[in-house]
């Protein structure tokens, strides 16, 4: 796709509001332009004290224009009056174009609670901020009301944050097998299984280090999360040895919550689940997806409904305080009546929570190279799978407690999480809404120091520490001290000790 920009603008906004109407289109200043190249031309000026835009889109021998404009101050900032009005232009231009409109309007972020949050927290009431989401930023009623529950309920569970809280998140990035759909750095070779022994020596250490710096700081840990990958790929005596390490850095009784993101179904055992339990696990995730056996073909997920639903037995038998399941909303293969089948019959088993995801279609997942048609904006049955899955939670009794957004998601839809009341899976709203540093250890993890209080511009001040992407180049890191030397360094720089 190409995109021209007269003026004022910011460019990686206006190709996210393009791909909700072209999913998985390139961006690219080379690209030599044909009837089939969907072309966007803006032109953004300030006149009069008001901002102006005006724009044309042309795909196919077609052509659209749009023009709007709004004065500045009237409500928002004007850099965010300058985004709203180019938003608004670019969604009537493709409105026009492809008659559709998304559900979300120009509400692009990955975070749609957050800017429902800063609403709240100025006092306005839920009636206002429906508001605004509805006719400023286009949110369809639905999903405006949507936000306004997962916000409420993100609050309650955020409550009142203290500068030296924090999280650990702990990364297992192997998998028995690769599904389809997957983009996450998981290794399942055989020549790469063969590196877990080694890996878990040198994460043991960095797992130390990592609290040593927690406790010199004097900071608090709220939850831990082990995540993957698929963590059950270690057989029980290696999660021994992995909780172990944890057990020797913290008191994991005193902890909010300790996740172990157990993942595929045909990797847990009654065993495992045990180790589990004895060191202190409260919260396990066993996923089917779907309960279609053909969809799990068809995406290369290597387990089955029955598999799924012995792990799930397994897991309730163990005693762990918290089940999650996880299903996902517009597989390939899937419709309406499969996935509300599936929807139901996870309803029927009461876990504690369920995280229904709307398919996404990553940069690197093998499917792409298989289904060519695999993007689509209208998202098909999607919608009504979304819609549904929110209904009948709702209806039996969980609320909407979280919710994230991602490009390239079928239909534009979210991802949210649903939990029975007090049953909320804490890490993910601490780590989504960034009210704490979140500390990381193993291969592709992101170590995030977060300084919550907020700007003059509404921002938090966030830094990154990358850990080694692959396991490989993981082996070779070294643990010199000197993250620790960072991490204290902006714990001083901002105050915070």
């Amino acid at each position: 796709m190409k995109i021209y920009v007269e003026g004022k603008s910011n460019k990686y906004y206006i190709q996210t509001l393009c791909t909700v109407f072209f999913p998985g289109v390139k961006f690219s200043e080379d690209e030599v332009e044909t009837e089939d190249t969907p072309v966007l031309r803006l032109s953004v000026s300030p006149v009069n004290q008001e901002v102006v835009v005006k724009g044309s889109l042309s795909w196919k021998g077609t052509t659209v224009y749009s023009e709007k404009k709004r004065a500045y101050g009237s409500v928002f900032s004007n850099d965010r009056t300058e985004k709203m009005v180019i938003g608004s232009v670019v969604m009537d231009l493709g409105h026009q174009l492809l008659g559709y409109r998304p559900s979300w309007g120009i509400l692009t972020g990955v975070r749609p609670a957050k800017v429902v949050m800063e609403m709240m927290r100025k006092e306005m009431s839920n009636s206002a901020i429906k508001k605004i989401l509805t006719s400023e930023y286009m949110v369809n009623p639905k999903k405006a009301a949507l936000a306004i529950d997962v916000a409420g309920s993100e609050l309650k569970v955020i409550g009142k944050p203290s500068l030296r809280d924090c999280s650990v998140y702990i990364s297992i990035p192997f998998c028995p097998s690769r599904c389809s759909y997957c983009s996450f750095v998981s290794y399942s070779s055989a020549k790469l299984l063969s590196l877990i022994p080694d890996y878990l020596l040198l994460l043991s250490e960095e797992i130390k280090e990592l609290f040593r710096s927690i406790h010199d700081l004097n900071l608090h840990v709220k939850t831990v999360y082990v995540g993957g990958g698929t963590p059950t790929i270690l057989s029980a005596e290696q999660m021994r040895f992995l909780f172990s390490a944890i057990n020797e850095c913290t008191d994991v009784s005193q902890l909010e919550e300790f996740t172990y993101e157990s993942g595929r179904p045909d990797t847990i055992t009654k065993e495992k689940l045990q180790v589990a339990r004895e060191y202190g696990v409260t919260r396990i995730c066993v996923n089917p997806q779907t309960l279609c056996n053909e969809i799990l073909g068809q995406v290369e997920r290597h387990h089955t409904a029955e598999d799924f639903l012995r792990a799930f037995t397994l897991a309730k038998e163990s005693g762990i305080p918290s089940i999650n399941t996880d299903l996902i909303a517009g597989l390939p293969g899937d419709n309406f009546i499969t996935f509300s089948n599936s929807m139901d019959r996870i309803l029927e088993l009461k876990p504690s929570n369920i995280t229904v995801h709307t398919f996404c279609i990553k940069r690197s997942a093998e499917i792409k190279n298989k289904r060519k048609d695999i993007y689509t904006n209208h998202g098909e049955d999607t919608g009504k799978c979304v819609d549904y899955s929110q209904i009948r939670a709702v209806h039996d009794g969980y609320h909407p407690y979280y919710m994230y957004r991602q490009k390239n998601t079928v239909g534009n839809y979210e991802n949210v999480g649903f939990a029975q009341p007090g049953c909320e899976g804490l890490y993910n709203v601490y780590m989504m809404e960034e009210v704490h540093s979140i500390f990381s250890a193993g291969a592709g993890a992101v170590t995030k120091l977060v300084d919550y209080r907020m700007d003059s511009n509404g921002k938090v001040f966030i830094e990154r520490l990358f850990n080694p992407k692959y396991p490989y180049e993981y082996l070779r890191k070294e643990l010199t001290g000197e993250r620790y030397k960072k991490i204290e360094e902006f714990y001083l720089s901002r105050g915070l000790l």
